[in-house]
């Protein structure tokens, strides 16, 4: 009887070892930086801080989220960003900025350059979008500091869902990403805007 049931745990064991070995791998994804433009002479006398992107505790981890109906998310296992979302956010604004060319210099935060303008910026959607037809959906809202009035001098949001042109991840993840892409140059264009019409100095 021992050495029956010693035979049951020893084949158990190996059937789990086996199946350890063809586990479903992990797909990861990432947004597309863009392409450093030619450089010309700095438009305003402005160094920037781009500050940490806040939002839902879901986008600081890297699981790709989807969205049912109003209220439910949720996330896959096996389809992950490289970074966290609010991570992803904030660097892909910093290179818009920064090879803008538009600004003296653009850093973040965390750099310990000085600088006038902080941007501080929050994300509250960015997932897949499921129903008649599947969409990734961006929403965020940015503000510029001056910290030498101490107020904020200019306000954005951004909201928009983007077709996806399938069903699978691959889809998705492009969904997003052109979506996001959007949405950050309208952040950056609208601080072209701001600047051009309050030059640094005179506000």
């Amino acid at each position: 009887m021992y050495i029956a049931t010693r035979r049951i745990l020893i084949s158990l064991l190996a059937m789990g070892l086996s199946g350890c070995g063809s586990a479903k791998r992990i797909n990861y994804y990432t947004v597309q930086m863009p392409v450093a433009p030619t450089r010309a002479a700095s438009a305003f006398p402005v160094s920037l801080l781009i500050g940490n992107i806040a939002g839902p505790t879901i986008y600081r981890d890297s699981p790709i989220a989807y969205r049912v109906g109003s209220n439910e998310i949720g996330v896959y296992q096996y389809s992950r960003w490289v970074d966290p979302p609010l991570d992803m956010v904030k660097v892909k604004l910093l290179r818009i900025l920064n090879e803008s060319g538009d600004y003296q210099s653009v850093a973040g935060l965390a750099s310990g350059t000085n600088a006038q303008y902080i941007v501080r910026g929050r994300l509250y959607n960015f997932d897949e979008v499921d129903g008649a037809n599947i969409s990734g959906q961006v929403s965020m809202e940015f503000e510029l500091f001056d910290k030498k009035s101490g107020k904020i001098v200019w306000r954005h949001f951004y909201s928009q869902s983007e077709p996806a042109q399938g069903k699978d991840i691959p889809a998705v993840v492009t969904a997003l990403d052109t979506n996001l892409d959007r949405g950050l140059k309208e952040v950056a264009a609208g601080l072209n805007q701001y600047f051009s019409a309050n030059p640094a100095g005179k506000s």
